[in-house]
Order: C-alpha cells, then sequence, then structure tokens
C-alpha cells in the first residue's frame, strides 16, 4: 500500500534519529502505561488495493444516483448540468490545495478568484457588496436576520412559512441563541399571505422580513410590494434566492432588497449527497461593516500594481468576541471556484438561455401531467420557477416507488411539512431533462409504466 503510506523502514529509522527517538515505542513514552492501548485493535485483515476497490464499488454500486436515474427530485438540490471545464479547474493544485488567503503577498491567485466571485454576486443580485460566502443558504439567511436585529434595534424577525423548512430551522435556532423572536407568516396561494403580513408589521418592532424567490414551492413572490411594505415599517427586506435562477429573475436589490442570500449549488457544483455547496449573502454600503465573514476588497502595492487584500473582518478571530459581527470563520472558497468558473463559462446570455429552457421544461411537463386527469396545480395562476407544487390522486409515496422502480427520481412530498397540501408534490424540472425523459416520467406518473 507504499500508494498511501510511502514511508519505508529506512525513512521511520531515520526520522527517529532525527528527533533522538531509539525506537518508536521510545517516541510515545510520554504517554503514560495506563493510558495506553494494550492490544491491537480488532479490525478486520487488511485488503489489497484491487479487493479494497472491488469493495468500494459494491458499496456504491448500492447507491442510485443522477447518473443512473432520472432526477425530478430538487427542494433546495438541483440536477443542472455542470460543463467539463468547471471541474478541469477547480481541480488545479492552486485551488485545491489553498485555504485561508492570510498572506496577500503569496495568495493573489485565490484572493482574485473570491473578488471574482464577489463582484458575479453583485451583478446577479443587484447589490454594492458581497463577502467571500457563507457556509450555506440556511446560515446566510440567519446571518442575515441577526445583522437586521443589529442594523434596526428591533427583536422580531419575520419569515414566510413557505421559506425552506431547513432555512427556517436555522433562523428559529439563530433567533434563539441571540434572543430575538421569530414569528413565521402563512401562505396564500402559495405565497406570502398579505394580510398577516400588514398585521405583523403593526407593533413596529420587526428587525426584518425574510422572504424565498422563488420560494419552496417554486413560485416567485412580489418582491416590490413585499418589500415597500416591511420599509414602511422601518425593517430590513431579506430575499433569499439562488445565482442560476437569478440569471433569468429581476436582481432582488433593484426590487428593494437590503440584504440578498441563498445557495450557490445550482451554479457549477454537484449535489454530492445534498451538499456541500455554499451560501451567498450580499447587501448595500451602509450594511457593509456589519456583514459576517470576509471580504476581498482590490488595492495597489507599493509599487502601484493592482493588488488584492481581505478587508474588513469583523470576524471574532480577528477582534474582541463581543464587537465580532459573527463567528463564521472561513468562506467556501472552493465551491465558490466552481461557481465563478460555471458563471464565467455561461456569462449573461447563457444563463438566460438556460432560464428559458427551464420555464419551458417546466411548463411542459406540467401541462402533460394535468392532461392526465392526474394531477392539478396546487396554486393556480402563480407564476413559478424550477419546481412546481402538485396535487396527486395518490399518494405521493406510492407514486414514487412506482417512478423509481423504473429507474425515475420523482418529487419531494409536501404533506409532512404543510398537511393542508395533501398529496402535495413538489417537481423539479432543470434544463438537463429531455422531452423523452419528461414524457416517461408522465406516462409511468399517469399509470402507464411503459
Amino acid at each position: 500500500m507504499n500508494r498511501y503510506i510511502p514511508v519505508t523502514a529506512e525513512d521511520r529509522r531515520r526520522m527517529l534519529g532525527v528527533v533522538g527517538a531509539a525506537s518508536v515505542d521510545d517516541l510515545f513514552s510520554g504517554i503514560p502505561v495506563q493510558v495506553r492501548q494494550k492490544k491491537a485493535s480488532d479490525l478486520p485483515k487488511a485488503l489489497s488495493e484491487p479487493e479494497m476497490l472491488r469493495d468500494l464499488r459494491a458499496l456504491s454500486g448500492k447507491n442510485l444516483n443522477a447518473d443512473d436515474a432520472i432526477c425530478f427530485l430538487g427542494a433546495g438540490v438541483y440536477d443542472h448540468f455542470i460543463p467539463s471545464a468547471v471541474d478541469s479547474i477547480v481541480s488545479r493544485g492552486e485551488f485545491t490545495t489553498s485555504y485561508t488567503p492570510y498572506q496577500p503577498e503569496v495568495a493573489q491567485g485565490t484572493l482574485q478568484a473570491i473578488f471574482q466571485y464577489q463582484t458575479m454576486v453583485c451583478e446577479l443580485t443587484g447589490m454594492e457588496i458581497s463577502n467571500a460566502s457563507m457556509y450555506d443558504g440556511a446560515s446566510a439567511a440567519a446571518e442575515a436576520a441577526v445583522l437586521a436585529a443589529s442594523a434596526t434595534k428591533k427583536r422580531t424577525v419575520l419569515c414566510g412559512r413557505n421559506v425552506h423548512p431547513q432555512t427556517r430551522q436555522t433562523v428559529r435556532t439563530y433567533c434563539w441563541s441571540r434572543r430575538l423572536e421569530y414569528a413565521e407568516l402563512p401562505a396564500e396561494n402559495g405565497r406570502i399571505d398579505r394580510a398577516a403580513l400588514a398585521k405583523a408589521l403593526e407593533g413596529g418592532d420587526a428587525a426584518a422580513l425574510i422572504v424565498q424567490s422563488p420560494n419552496f414551492f417554486g413560485n416567485l413572490e412580489n418582491l416590490q410590494e413585499l418589500g415597500d411594505a416591511v420599509h414602511e415599517a422601518k425593517g430590513l427586506f431579506i430575499v433569499s434566492s439562488d445565482l442560476l435562477a437569478l440569471g433569468t429573475l429581476e436582481a432582488p436589490g433593484k426590487l428593494g432588497a437590503d440584504i440578498v442570500v441563498g445557495d450557490g449549488q445550482t451554479a457549477g457544483n454537484p449535489m454530492n449527497f445534498g451538499g456541500p455547496a455554499f451560501g451567498f449573502i450580499a447587501v448595500n454600503k451602509p450594511l457593509m461593516r456589519k456583514m459576517p465573514g470576509r471580504i476581498c476588497g482590490q488595492t495597489t502595492d507599493s509599487q502601484g500594481r493592482r493588488t488584492f487584500v481581505l478587508t474588513l473582518q469583523a470576524r471574532e478571530q480577528h477582534i474582541r468576541r463581543e464587537k465580532a459581527t459573527s463567528n463564521i470563520c472561513s468562506n467556501q472558497n472552493l465551491c465558490i471556484v466552481a461557481a465563478s468558473v460555471y458563471l464565467s463559462l455561461m456569462g449573461p446570455q447563457g444563463l438566460r438561455d438556460i432560464g428559458g429552457q427551464i420555464l419551458a421544461k417546466s411548463a411542459y411537463a406540467v401541462e402533460q401531467l394535468e392532461k392526465t386527469g392526474k394531477f392539478r396545480r396546487a396554486f393556480p395562476g402563480v407564476p413559478s420557477f424550477r419546481e412546481t407544487a402538485l396535487l396527486c390522486e395518490e399518494p405521493v409515496d406510492k407514486l414514487n416507488a412506482r417512478l423509481l422502480q423504473q429507474g425515475i427520481l420523482g418529487g419531494y412530498s409536501l404533506e409532512a411539512e404543510y398537511p393542508r397540501l395533501k398529496n402535495g408534490w413538489l417537481l423539479a424540472v432543470t434544463e438537463s431533462r429531455t422531452k423523452e425523459e419528461i414524457d416517461r416520467m408522465v406516462a409511468v406518473a399517469g399509470g402507464d409504466a411503459r
């Protein structure tokens, strides 16, 4: 197994000699005898490399993946096409081995990649400042809620019930830890209930409203109206979205958003069993000193050359803990490089083309399912993007089991989280789906298992 542990007996002897130890036992003599392991670990016999590879292939073969099945499952992680160039570029040693760019003189490549990522996020969100990324979309929304409470000196965070359930759980936990009040607003026909929002804003203690668009049902919210309402109550407007969707939809910053957050998985990052991906957060200049994480800035060096540095690091690593805006101490650097490569390859027109395909294929899939007479839209007349909530004639578990037998990953069951949506089925259609795949899914879902 020298491929993995390339240390020979002579190498060990020389290393022990350098540290002044006669043997490995001598090296660990400082560990008290009573806490040392008395016998060898009870592990199976070591496998040869061919045996190990066979075992790992057999184990991985038990998983059904999106390469072997047709995927209509979304709910936060999506099967979008990723050009081969993305993996080729991010696999370069300069990116895969880089970590925290604390020393700008030796980290210009990494810092430039972060700066370019921040620039693209600002362009897509319509905001002025982006940080170097967050852990995920849920923590980005939660950090935005804390930021809003700090900026407004108010204690209540409002969140739509049609925001992703995991995001709501994370925001609720952050609010509990910061002693903030958390309140959820009901959905009316798949979008935030305007009457409930107006009532929640009456007390004047709302620090922020968190809205997702496209929301968990795939529906598009009227951001301009929602933003106007929360601004009239002197609160901040937080909009959650995703980078690929923002290539087609109007930038939230142009519709009144004060903070834009979301998940970047849709931009060049594979699904990877649900992660990892990365979160993004962007604000306008008045809020930039309250933004969590790190920000990469551009300046000039002593010789007048363009250079990149970390700036405005209001993290507990760098300043007194009680003064820190957040304990987020890192960014998802390799994931954001993948997103930057993807967005650069696609360009504005490419993103619009992808969005157009998603809209057309989603409309076709829903129309064909409705023609079977076994499905209807949960929220008729409401515009959506990539995902559509449908109501089925049969339990979703039964439907998805039938699809799985035919090599199709069906949509997400909504009923457990939203009991009023009995037999609710959240169908995701990306640009990766072909007409033939959609027709096959419709045939099986409609009862024809051809």
